[in-house]
């Protein structure tokens, strides 16, 4: 899983080969985990799932 980008201690990734998936990154800090899928058409950024990210 390639390291994008590092902010804030957020680690941007993503993995080679997710199946029929849309286009997205997957960001952890700790314990906190969240997924934004990428719209290319409208260049959108719209939040998948998140996982203690309000702790």
């Amino acid at each position: 899983m390639p390291t994008i980008l590092v902010i804030l201690g957020w680690r941007l990734f993503f993995y080679a080969n997710e199946g029929n998936e849309p286009i997205h990154v997957h960001c952890r800090k700790g314990e906190m985990e969240c997924k934004y899928w990428l719209n290319r058409e409208n260049f959108d950024i719209e939040e998948a799932f998140s996982y203690r990210v309000d702790a």
